[in-house]
């Protein structure tokens, strides 16, 4: 059985637009002899619609995709995640459709439609519904009731989404033991640092407990603040990898189940590949909300400069602007590298100062401001002429903070905080530093090595407000990504003061990270995402 790959990158919402690139993909799986042609999960309508699937019409649209794809399948056979709904019973989750429909009560499904010669020859609801991180899939969907398994193209064949294939003696078991030889899952799995290897041992062992090939076919694209990795692949009923789509790359893939032969797995570097995942997600996150440029404060830090330098990868140079906005603090120094950076890019730059708005709103004040808040002051206004030159541009303001910074709240709020996407906020700053090199001559080396300063008051560096970072990070990373307490903190060799200090910031400044621009997650616990924190808490381990 030769098999399609459609590893696409969907638009949430947009069913028409979506379905036009399954076609596409259909059309050219047919040209290149391919038996079955799968996709993702949710394909058809993206993932996840959220609470969009709760407005009048958004089933129906999916079912008009549908349609429209069953049509093209003379002659091939397909298998699409898309939203299937259905009368509810008592006792499974339910919403009321009395506003849009009949009145009466409707369940929704996850569900992988199996589509051959113009007729629906199955579906599939999804069994597991994870309820972590953007997921809450029992908010919306109702469980399968069982497995089945179907005649594909002589092969029997266990269809199953996402979850369904992480479970233990779960669907892939059931289905296996109902005589399935393969086992097509569909996913959306968004990637985080470590996840592909997590797939690649999963599905090995469903595969080799159970005496059945995998084919797994993952989405690719950025969705507000995850990414969708791809990856696609399969293994073979002995537990080998026998085919691995390339990862952040749509596309189809195709592979003959019979004749494939073992491959390594790839090693590739995590540097360039959360790289890559950046890249992804800016352009996304830009292009499907409409707007085709960004621009960012340019301070002449390793921050800024990263950013810079992701979106010009993600969208083009002539796309991005750098905007240095000196203000008295503001060293010579500083602007030298901001602009350096902006022409070892590529990139637009403007130097707009602020230090005269910056005395005319002191003055204004009714107590000359002093300290944390002349201060904060800065960065504020910054904030304000970024927001003026995005509406009078029509573009996207993209902040720089790092998770460092963001965790033990280092940031003004409506300030150096402002922005519609915070692209390396789920990084640390040794992260920065490493991804930053990858760039080598495109940004100065002095940007990289200098000790960072905020450059808000008289020779200021963010080392007098803040633990070196070096040894910042190791603590912020056992607090927030293993949830270490105080004694296990302390126990691994850090000062008692220093724990304290750190654990203090990070709890007190939850209100901040609540009010920021979405980040790209990159690890398990990103801020915003893989984490939920109450903001009023008196709790500290």
């Amino acid at each position: 059985m030769r098999v399609g790959i459609g590893q696409i990158n969907p638009h949430v919402g947009a069913m028409q637009k979506n379905a036009d690139a399954i076609l596409g993909a259909i059309a050219e799986a047919r040209a290149e002899g391919c038996d079955l042609v799968v996709f993702p999960e949710l394909a058809v309508c993206g993932y996840i619609p959220l609470d969009l699937m709760w407005k009048p019409g958004f089933v129906a649209a999916c079912e008009r995709a549908i349609d429209r794809i069953r049509e093209a399948t003379r002659g091939i056979t397909v298998i699409v995640g898309s939203i299937t709904s259905q009368p509810a019973q008592e006792g499974i989750n339910r919403f009321d459709l009395s506003s849009i429909s009949d009145g009466a009560a409707t369940c929704l499904h996850n569900t992988a439609y199996l589509l051959k010669d113009g007729v629906t020859a199955g579906m599939v609801h999804k069994t597991h519904l994870p309820c972590y991180d953007i997921y809450n899939e029992k908010r919306y969907f109702s469980p399968a009731p069982g497995v089945e398994v179907h005649p594909i193209c002589g092969t029997t064949c266990g269809i199953n989404i996402c979850e369904d294939l992480w479970i233990d003696d779960g669907p892939t078991e059931l289905q296996a033991s109902l005589g399935a030889e393969w086992i097509i899952n569909i996913s959306a799995s968004p990637y985080y640092t470590g996840k592909p290897a997590i797939r690649h041992r999963l599905a090995v062992k469903r595969a080799s407990q159970n005496g059945v090939g995998v084919v797994y076919v993952n989405l690719v694209g950025g969705q507000d603040d995850v990414v969708f990795d791809g990856g696609s692949f399969v293994v073979n009923p002995d537990g080998r990898l026998v085919f691995q789509a390339p990862r952040v790359k749509e596309g189809l893939f195709c592979v003959d189940l019979d004749l494939a032969k073992p491959v390594p797995a790839p090693a590739g570097d995590p540097v360039t590949e959360v790289r890559d995942i950046l890249t992804l997600g800016i352009r996304d996150y830009v292009t499907k909300n409409g707007f085709s440029s960004v621009l960012l404060g340019l301070s002449g830090g390793i921050d800024s400069a990263l950013v810079a330098a992701l979106a010009t990868d993600a969208l083009g140079p002539e796309t991005v602007t750098g905007i240095f906005m000196p203000s008295m603090f503001s060293s010579d120094e500083s602007r030298e590298d901001a602009r350096a950076t902006a022409e070892g890019l590529g990139i637009h730059y403007l130097e707009i100062s602020i230090a005269e708005l910056h005395e005319t709103l002191r003055a204004a004040l009714p107590q000359l401001p002093g300290g944390l808040v002349d201060e904060n002051i800065q960065p504020r206004l910054r904030g304000i002429v970024l927001m003026a030159m995005a509406n009078q541009r029509h573009a996207l303001v993209l902040a720089p903070g790092n998770k460092s910074e963001i965790a033990v709240g280092y940031s003004t709020l409506y300030g150096d905080t402002v922005g519609a996407l915070a692209p390396i906020a789920d990084l640390y700053k040794d992260d920065v530093v490493r991804l930053t090199r990858l760039y080598g001559s495109r940004i100065p080396q002095r940007v990289i090595t200098k000790p960072p300063t905020a450059e808000l008051r008289p020779d200021q560096r963010d080392d007098e407000d803040l633990p070196p970072y070096d040894v910042l990070d190791p603590i912020l990373r056992a607090l927030i990504e293993t949830g270490a307490s105080r004694q296990q903190l302390v126990a691994r060799g850090f000062a008692e003061p220093l724990v304290d200090d750190v654990i203090r910031r990070y709890y007190v400044n939850e209100y901040k990270r609540r009010q920021l621009p979405p980040g790209i997650k990159i690890t398990p616990k990103a801020f915003g995402i893989g984490r939920r924190m109450p903001i009023t808490n008196g709790y500290r381990d």
